[in-house]
Protein backbone atom coordinates (compact mmCIF):
# COMPACT_ATOMS: atom_id res chain seq x y z
CA UNK A 1 0.00 0.00 0.00
CA UNK A 2 1.08 3.24 -0.62
CA UNK A 3 2.12 5.21 2.56
CA UNK A 4 0.38 8.78 1.02
CA UNK A 5 -3.04 9.64 1.95
CA UNK A 6 -5.41 11.94 0.36
CA UNK A 7 -7.60 14.02 2.76
CA UNK A 8 -10.44 15.63 1.40
CA UNK A 9 -13.13 18.53 2.48
CA UNK A 10 -10.95 20.19 4.94
CA UNK A 11 -12.19 23.51 6.78
CA UNK A 12 -10.54 26.59 5.52
CA UNK A 13 -8.80 27.42 8.42
CA UNK A 14 -6.94 24.03 8.61
CA UNK A 15 -3.38 24.21 8.32
CA UNK A 16 -0.35 21.54 7.70
CA UNK A 17 0.11 21.71 11.65
CA UNK A 18 -3.12 20.50 12.45
CA UNK A 19 -2.89 17.93 9.69
CA UNK A 20 0.37 16.58 10.98
CA UNK A 21 -0.71 16.74 14.92
CA UNK A 22 -4.28 15.02 13.76
CA UNK A 23 -2.62 12.39 11.46
CA UNK A 24 0.96 11.64 13.92
CA UNK A 25 -1.66 9.43 16.15
CA UNK A 26 -1.18 6.52 14.37
CA UNK A 27 1.98 6.61 13.07
CA UNK A 28 5.46 9.07 11.81
CA UNK A 29 4.21 11.81 9.36
CA UNK A 30 6.75 12.17 6.61
CA UNK A 31 5.28 15.14 4.82
CA UNK A 32 1.71 17.56 4.96
CA UNK A 33 0.80 19.19 2.18
CA UNK A 34 -2.18 21.67 1.31
CA UNK A 35 -3.10 22.40 -2.01
CA UNK A 36 -3.50 26.10 -2.87
CA UNK A 37 -5.23 28.27 -5.41
CA UNK A 38 -2.36 29.52 -7.49
CA UNK A 39 -4.06 32.62 -8.35
CA UNK A 40 -5.37 33.25 -4.96
CA UNK A 41 -3.38 31.41 -2.77
CA UNK A 42 -6.44 30.28 -0.73
CA UNK A 43 -6.59 26.70 0.29
CA UNK A 44 -8.73 24.43 -2.32
CA UNK A 45 -10.11 22.21 0.44
CA UNK A 46 -8.12 18.71 0.30
CA UNK A 47 -4.39 17.89 0.96
CA UNK A 48 -2.06 14.74 1.71
CA UNK A 49 -0.16 13.48 4.14
CA UNK A 50 2.56 11.04 3.52
CA UNK A 51 3.24 8.36 6.09
CA UNK A 52 5.90 6.61 7.39
CA UNK A 53 4.69 2.85 6.40
CA UNK A 54 1.81 1.63 5.14
CA UNK A 55 0.26 0.65 8.53
CA UNK A 56 0.14 4.25 9.71
CA UNK A 57 -1.10 5.23 6.39
CA UNK A 58 -3.85 2.15 6.97
CA UNK A 59 -4.46 2.55 10.84
CA UNK A 60 -5.26 6.84 9.93
CA UNK A 61 -7.59 6.07 6.87
CA UNK A 62 -9.68 3.71 9.24
CA UNK A 63 -9.58 5.92 11.99
CA UNK A 64 -10.26 9.58 10.18
CA UNK A 65 -12.56 8.76 7.35
CA UNK A 66 -15.63 9.90 8.07
CA UNK A 67 -14.51 11.68 11.24
CA UNK A 68 -16.22 15.19 11.95
CA UNK A 69 -13.54 18.05 12.15
CA UNK A 70 -15.53 20.97 12.88
CA UNK A 71 -18.77 21.71 11.06
CA UNK A 72 -16.66 19.19 7.83
CA UNK A 73 -16.45 15.94 7.52
CA UNK A 74 -13.15 14.38 6.72
CA UNK A 75 -12.83 12.29 3.80
CA UNK A 76 -9.39 10.32 3.90
CA UNK A 77 -8.13 7.49 1.36
CA UNK A 78 -5.47 5.86 0.03
CA UNK A 79 -4.00 8.51 -2.93
CA UNK A 80 -3.50 7.57 -6.31
CA UNK A 81 -0.35 7.93 -8.00
CA UNK A 82 0.50 11.07 -9.69
CA UNK A 83 -0.15 10.73 -13.30
CA UNK A 84 2.95 11.75 -15.71
CA UNK A 85 2.10 15.20 -17.28
CA UNK A 86 2.96 15.56 -21.11
CA UNK A 87 5.16 18.71 -22.00
CA UNK A 88 6.14 20.24 -25.23
CA UNK A 89 9.74 20.58 -26.36
CA UNK A 90 9.53 24.20 -25.34
CA UNK A 91 8.38 23.07 -21.80
CA UNK A 92 5.27 24.12 -21.99
CA UNK A 93 2.28 21.85 -20.90
CA UNK A 94 0.31 22.83 -23.71
CA UNK A 95 -0.15 24.21 -27.20
CA UNK A 96 0.82 27.92 -27.64
CA UNK A 97 -1.21 29.79 -29.36
CA UNK A 98 0.92 33.30 -29.53
CA UNK A 99 1.93 35.13 -32.91
CA UNK A 100 5.24 32.60 -32.89
CA UNK A 101 2.95 29.80 -33.86
CA UNK A 102 1.38 31.40 -36.28
CA UNK A 103 1.52 30.73 -40.19
CA UNK A 104 0.73 32.89 -42.87
CA UNK A 105 -0.83 31.24 -45.61
CA UNK A 106 1.39 32.30 -49.11
CA UNK A 107 0.61 35.38 -50.85
CA UNK A 108 -0.38 34.84 -54.30
CA UNK A 109 2.85 36.01 -55.49
CA UNK A 110 4.54 33.32 -54.09
CA UNK A 111 2.16 30.28 -55.56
Amino acid sequence: MNTQVYVDNLAVVTTEGDLNELFSAYGNVMDVNIAVDRASRKPRGFGFVTMATPEGARAAIQALNGKAIGSCTLTVSPAWPREARASSPNGQRGPRTGPDDWTQPPHEDEL
